[in-house]
């Protein structure tokens, strides 16, 4: 089984204006960090036609990244996110894209929040911090196989 470097994973984001949008701005520059965030919501049942032990039903999956790293005002993608600090509702969506190392994409309309981008000890370079959760499941495209 071959390991791959998380660094290969590929981070994309753009500008939501309608469904035609697409995540062409790769996030990646001076990012050091990206946390899967995730969140799931369960439920547990028990039933009759069982034991008695409780089943876990998985009922929701909301896929989150944390990204971290230092911010570069002239990079496109740090700067589409930045510009969206002050931003709220509608104002922080954006299209946001995932290309694993496989090559399958994930990609759909997506939340900024938890946007960063100064503060710090004196000698750091100004943080780049943000946390991007898709809103609904998002499109998959698997990469093809190759023999």
């Amino acid at each position: 089984m071959a390991r791959k470097k998380n660094a290969l994973t590929e981070y994309w984001v753009g500008a939501y204006e309608g469904e035609n949008s697409t995540a062409n701005l790769r996030l990646a520059k001076w990012i050091s960090t990206v946390t899967d965030d995730g969140e799931e919501e369960t439920e547990e049942y028990a039933f009759y036609d069982g034991d008695g032990t409780k089943e876990t039903d998985v009922i929701a999956v909301k896929k989150a990244y944390t990204f971290e790293g230092m911010h570069d005002v002239e990079d496109p993608a740090q700067k589409l996110i930045a510009d969206l600090e002050l931003e709220t509702g509608e104002a922080r969506k954006i299209m946001f894209k995932q290309v694993r190392t496989d090559g399958t994409e994930f990609e759909g309309r997506a939340t900024v929040s938890e946007i960063k981008v100064t503060g710090g000890e004196a000698s750091d370079y100004a943080p780049f911090n943000c946390r991007i959760s898709w809103d609904a499941k998002p499109t998959i495209t698997v990469a093809p196989v190759t023999p």
